[in-house]
């Protein structure tokens, strides 16, 4: 679909093997572990949902936890993965396994293979794609096993871009831990001079410390450190002026100012665009009821706030701008 450069969320293994996963306790959402033997080593075991049975209503939801670290590399690739879905009404694991997607296509029957992050190296670059690893935070206190540090989990991750033989000018690695960035920086520097520095900016996760826009003076400060990008979800680099224009934000105005560059994140994630887009278009969600408004809104972040990339769940859409557009 065009994409020039390919994500990998890398997490651990309980033997500390690298691999791809979303998030390090989403095997029982995203794979069959839950019909597997390996079910057995899940941090928590399938529980069917609870229903009042008076009124039918649910009392507690179906549940399970399933973590990449509950098992070794070898167990890990026995498993084979499927869309990332759950029906919390569940009284089986089969039910359980066998939710629909919401809002996705239904792939459900189809089963994929698991990769290590080292495999999704040979993989992109047999593709002739760049590479844009995150390290993704761990579920569990650090250091693991008592001597897994954050910092030897920073850089395996970079070590094994080296051992491939992959040129640090093909691969952009990127952390929400400001610490992990200042790790590369110093130890890694032709790597860490191109990471990005994920901004997890949520006022609707209840968390005081992450609702609001950093300010000029901090995102000063981050280059100063020598952080060059910052990454933001999307609805944080827009506004709405007085004529009900999407305008940069304040946020993609300072971040410019303090001479960081921009990637954002996510196109094609909010399903249709009727009723004001979601969590991704929160900041201008008064002017969004179509699904052409995203082609409006990546205009916007491309021409006026100057984003270097994008990620899009669906490429195709951004690639159809960026040839129509001219650019890369």
């Amino acid at each position: 679909m065009g994409a020039g450069i390919v994500e990998c969320d890398v997490t651990f293994t309980r033997d500390r093997e690298l691999v791809c996963r979303h998030s390090q306790c989403d095997l029982h959402t995203s794979t069959d572990i839950l019909a597997t033997p390996l079910a057995a080593k899940c941090s928590e075991p399938f529980t069917p949902a609870v229903f009042d049975p008076a009124t039918g209503t649910r009392i507690k939801a179906a549940s399970a936890k399933c973590c990449t670290s509950d098992i070794t590399l070898a167990e890990f690739k026995t498993l084979r993965g499927k869309m990332d879905a759950a029906d919390p009404d569940a009284a089986t694991v089969a039910q359980y396994l066998d939710a629909p997607p919401g809002g996705r296509a239904d792939l459900s029957g189809r089963r994929g293979t698991l990769v290590t992050h080292k495999e999704s190296i040979e993989l992109l670059r047999a593709l002739g794609v760049k590479m844009i690893p995150e390290l993704k935070a761990p579920s569990m206190p650090m250091p693991y096993q008592g001597k897994y540090r954050q910092e030897d989990y920073a850089q395996q991750m970079i070590d094994e871009y080296k051992a491939a033989g992959v040129a640090a000018a093909d691969v952009r690695p990127q952390s929400f831990n400001l610490d992990d960035v200042l790790y590369w920086l110093q130890h890694e520097p032709a790597f860490g001079t191109r990471a990005v520095y994920l901004d997890d900016i949520d006022p609707t996760d209840g968390d005081p410390d992450n609702d609001h826009a950093p300010t000029l003076a901090e995102l000063r400060a981050l280059a100063a450190q020598g952080v060059r990008i910052v990454a933001p979800p999307m609805w944080a680099l827009l506004s709405i002026d007085s004529r009900r224009r999407i305008v940069p934000s304040q946020y993609a105005v300072d971040a410019k100012a303090a001479g960081l560059d921009i990637i954002t994140w996510t196109m094609e994630r909010s399903g249709p665009l009727d009723s004001g887009g979601g969590w991704y278009y929160q900041s201008i969600a008064p002017v969004i009821d179509n699904d052409g408004d995203m082609l409006t809104v990546l205009d916007v972040l491309a021409r006026d706030v100057g984003i270097l990339g994008i990620f899009a769940d669906w490429p195709g859409t951004v690639t159809y701008y960026a040839n129509c557009m001219g650019r890369k």
